[in-house]
């Protein structure tokens, strides 16, 4: 269960495969990248104690101040959260646990879409979650498809398939190691 704004609201039923995969690969990147280093990686049903009306169970985080790392969860601001959409409950991620997350101080949000094979990144400046940039996944046929348009076709985008990572230098996250296969 989380609590949202003072109500207590089941968590729904297991999510999808896909839903597992995505987190599981954001969480192995990080947690690769972070092994060694002071900042921890928490992933799955670890619980996030915001404050007294606000307990989230976030898909994957970064807690960079081991001061709020306890025995039953944390307590407090992760340093960047991850949060993977789940049917029925997107609008919770994307309204009161964002509001949430920016009034507790997140530096980093992510929404990541499975359907859409998308990540929106939310960066926190003075307690306001601006969204920094959404990046959507293209295949390899995509890219060459793409890279092959004219300069001035309308169709053309420019591709961005690297999160780079606000919370730590030289953190970058290709969006092909979290969305191939899905």
């Amino acid at each position: 269960m989380e609590l949202v704004d003072g109500k207590i609201f089941m968590m729904l039923p297991r999510p999808k495969i896909s839903h597992a995969r995505v987190y599981g690969r954001i969480y192995c990147n990080f947690a690769n990248y972070f092994k060694g280093k002071k900042c921890e990686v928490f992933g799955g049903n670890m619980d996030v104690f915001l404050d007294e009306k606000n307990k989230f169970v976030p898909d994957v985080m970064i807690v960079c101040n081991p001061e709020i790392i306890k025995e039953d969860g944390i307590h407090g601001a992760p340093d960047l959260v991850v949060e993977v959409l789940s049917f029925g409950i997107a609008g919770r991620d994307r309204g009161k646990k964002k509001d949430a997350y920016e009034k507790a101080g997140v530096k980093e949000y992510w929404i990541v879409d499975t359907i859409r094979k998308s990540v929106e990144v939310y960066l926190n400046e003075n307690n306001h979650f601006y969204l920094d940039n959404v990046y959507e996944y293209m295949t390899d046929e995509e890219i060459a498809e793409n890279a092959a348009l004219p300069d001035n076709d309308v169709n053309k985008v420019i591709v961005n398939n690297e999160i780079k990572v606000s919370i730590c230098e030289g953190l970058v996250i290709n969006l092909k190691d979290i969305f191939n296969k899905i």
